[in-house]
């Protein structure tokens, strides 16, 4: 698996990514339409200085990516992961989360803040994340999210 840094021009490639791997889950069709703006991305953001995206590639072909944002001085959030739903299960999500705490210590960052989907959460409590609350989705009215901290550097 090769991992680099994400192009703007592959910000269509990630989004359909994003919604395939979402609707992996077996959410509704009405579910997946008030999350697409939310999964979807610019190459704008990606070429943006707070956001650091990166893919996975195997085979020349992007099988998951991430994409950190800086929120303050030590402090960053997961702003995506996702894994192309026929690599769910084959390490692609762990060598990238792996990888995004890597990158955030290298950015100088300490914490680095995840809201989850509930499919998630034991990945996310795996990689060393603290259930630390719920935030209200962005996209669904009245669905509250896990929001993981994990502790990078005291």
């Amino acid at each position: 698996m090769v991992i680099r840094p994400a192009k703007p021009e592959e910000a269509h490639l990630l989004s359909a990514l994003a919604l395939r791997s979402k609707a992996y889950w077996g959410y509704s069709a009405e579910f997946m339409r008030l999350c697409k703006d939310e999964l979807n991305w610019s190459a704008d953001q990606i070429a943006a200085s707070a956001f650091t995206f990166v893919v996975a590639e195997r085979h020349h072909q992007i099988v998951g990516f991430y994409a950190v944002e800086l929120i303050s001085d030590k402090e960053f959030e997961l702003e995506a992961l996702f894994v192309e739903p026929s690599h769910i299960g084959t390490g692609v999500g762990r060598t990238l989360i792996e990888h995004a705490k890597s990158t955030v210590v290298g950015l100088g960052g300490h914490i680095l803040l995840i809201q989850g989907d509930p499919h998630a959460e034991q990945f996310y409590l795996a990689a060393g994340g603290q259930l630390v609350g719920y935030r209200a989705s962005q996209s669904v009215p009245g669905r509250q999210l896990p929001l993981f901290k994990i502790v990078l550097l005291d």
